[in-house]
């Protein structure tokens, strides 16, 4: 099966997830990624927040948020009005950072984003990469620690030129997103961990 094939089944496994499962899952990874040292080592947190079937990290953020760290969540903005891929307008993540899970509204695809602020913008320093943790959203993890994304490569992009950031990065995702192996190209970036739960 090629990306997209994959993709779609192991979605349509996520997508028929119990409820219980689902709070089971999100609890369990609540627990080992707030356990982890990278997390309680970290005063930068890039986060990201659930959408759908996505596991929920939620508790993640909110724990992040009542320990005093910054937490940032992407959006997704054009990289220039000007610009066209394929005839669309070339789009990149943008990371900003929230004080609570209110200040997230629906954005691209009806995505829960933060509301942009320049003073709030996240700035890549390589001198605070080891104090800083990556929580990314996939599709499917193998056991090489491959990712499919969504099939756009927002991470890929926004993460191809941070190699120390990359250093601290964890895909995260349900057991059913575990697969023993995927097709990869040479610009995939793999997380650094994988935790399905």
């Amino acid at each position: 099966m090629n990306k997209q094939q994959i993709r779609k089944q192991v979605l349509a496994g996520r997508d028929n997830l119990s409820r219980e499962e689902r709070d089971r899952g999100a609890i369990l990874l609540t627990e080992r990624i707030c356990g982890h040292q990278w997390f309680y080592r970290s005063d930068i947190i890039l986060a990201f927040a659930s959408y759908k079937s996505e596991i929920d990290t939620t508790q993640i953020i909110e724990e992040a948020l009542r320990l005093g760290k910054q937490v940032y969540v992407p959006k997704v903005e054009p990289v220039d009005a000007g610009q066209t891929c394929g005839g669309e307008a070339q789009q990149t993540l943008v990371f900003y950072r929230i004080n609570s899970m209110t200040e997230l509204t629906a954005g691209y695809k009806g995505i829960p984003e933060p509301v942009p602020t320049e003073a709030e913008r996240y700035r890549y320093d390589p001198a605070e990469a080891e104090r800083t943790l990556v929580l990314m959203p996939g599709a499917v993890f193998d056991r090489r620690r491959n990712r499919i994304g969504y099939g756009k490569g927002f991470y890929d992009r926004f993460l191809a030129d941070k190699e120390k950031l990359q250093l601290r990065t964890i895909g995260v995702g349900f057991a059913c997103q575990m697969v023993e192996e995927l097709p990869a190209e040479d610009w995939d970036i793999k997380p650094y961990q994988v935790i399905c739960v």
